[in-house]
């Protein structure tokens, strides 16, 4: 007797069993998906203990000089010996290490402590208080490892809410860490052209839509080399358009692309088109090879005009237009987008990852430039 391609043995039950098998298949997909994040924050509160109980041991002996070294080392030694790989000097290290900048910082002590070490094997309800502490650490042990090397508190918290908030992988983590996404943040946030206060007031924006795009854009995963067009630069974005919503910041939709418009007699295409859930609103994505100039300016606030009357619909806000270009003139851009009808940012962005150090002297430059 043949049997059924899925597997059933009872033609009479076909019907609704499909059905069953899928519900049943996704409760099990769930629960495995919540048993491992379960698994990862117990990991993670583990090793949080695990240098608290090194911190407080050192205590007692610090008055040697390398006594932390020399415990660390031992215990790596130790640990390895008994339980297996994962116990390395540098990962004990880092137990250590996460547990001084966390408590330093004042974040994410669990609201329970695990118990003090036992003279028998951990009991059941130790393990239970145990999963309460994990409750403080939402991320997997990999991601608190890559935040140990950002040494300023704020951003640390910054990069541990995103991540959250964001559902980044620890490989998304790390190319924003590096990136210097905290700071490129912080600088659009900064003076800005325009009355922002304003703007909230005639437009009803709940926060200005300058916070919600950072300066500059670094676009290095699209791969283009020193030659390249407008539209080989909007195929790019595309093609990667996972990677180019990660850079733009959280609560980017992307609409549509070339997408066309008639003026009169005139037919003209936007490039990019987005919608921002937080502020509600259309966002136009021109973009330009070489500097910005005030003609820019002018184009786009044609598009947002159209865009206002036509493709905004009653519950939204006023779009925003976003002029992307490979160079940007703080003092041309202050004039051309200053009291426009509509609201109009112009951004830099940068195809190579440049270092940090030069990413951060770039940062600072800006910086500077607001206040001259």
């Amino acid at each position: 007797m043949t049997r059924p391609e899925d597997g059933s043995s009872d033609a009479k039950i076909q019907p609704g069993y499909r059905g069953l098998l899928e519900n049943v298949a996704l409760l099990l997909e769930e629960a495995r998906n919540a048993a491992a994040r379960t698994v990862n924050s117990f990991i993670t509160v583990t090793y949080w203990e695990i240098g608290r109980r090194i911190v407080e041991h050192e205590q007692h002996g610090k008055s040697k000089p390398g006594y932390g070294d020399q415990v660390i080392q031992r215990l790596a030694t130790d640990l390895t010996a008994r339980l297996g790989r994962g116990f390395s000097r540098r990962n004990v290290f880092q137990m250590r290490q996460f547990y001084l900048l966390y408590r330093e910082a004042g974040l994410h002590r669990p609201a329970k402590a695990l118990p003090p070490p036992p003279e028998k094997v951990q009991t059941p309800s130790a393990l239970s208080l145990a999963g309460e502490a994990a409750a403080g650490f939402p991320l997997p042990w990999s991601h608190y490892v890559r935040l140990l090397s950002v040494e300023k508190p704020e951003a640390r918290a910054f990069y541990e809410t995103e991540a959250l908030r964001g559902g980044w992988s620890v490989r998304q983590l790390d190319r924003q860490i590096a990136t210097l996404v905290f700071e490129r943040t912080g600088l659009s946030r900064g003076p800005q052209i325009g009355d922002v206060k304003s703007l909230q007031k005639t437009s009803g924006y709940s926060v200005p839509p300058e916070q919600e795009i950072r300066d500059p854009l670094v676009l290095e995963f699209l791969g283009l080399k020193d030659e390249y067009s407008e539209s080989d630069l909007e195929e790019a974005l595309v093609f990667h358009l996972e990677h180019f919503l990660l850079e733009l910041g959280n609560d980017f939709a992307f609409l549509a692309r070339q997408k066309r418009l008639r003026v009169g007699d005139e037919w003209y295409r936007i490039d990019l088109l987005f919608f921002h859930r937080r502020l509600r609103c259309l966002v136009i994505i021109d973009l330009k090879l070489g500097k910005f100039t005030h003609a820019d300016a002018g184009q786009m606030n044609l598009y947002l005009n159209y865009a206002r009357e036509h493709w905004t619909n009653p519950d939204e806000h006023p779009p925003v237009g976003l002029i992307l270009c490979s160079e940007k003139d703080e003092a041309v851009a202050h004039y051309a987008l200053g009291n426009l009808a509509n609201k109009v940012l112009a951004r830099e962005y940068k195809i190579a990852l440049p270092t940090e150090k030069e990413l951060a002297h770039e940062l600072t430059r800006r910086r500077r430039s607001f206040h001259l």
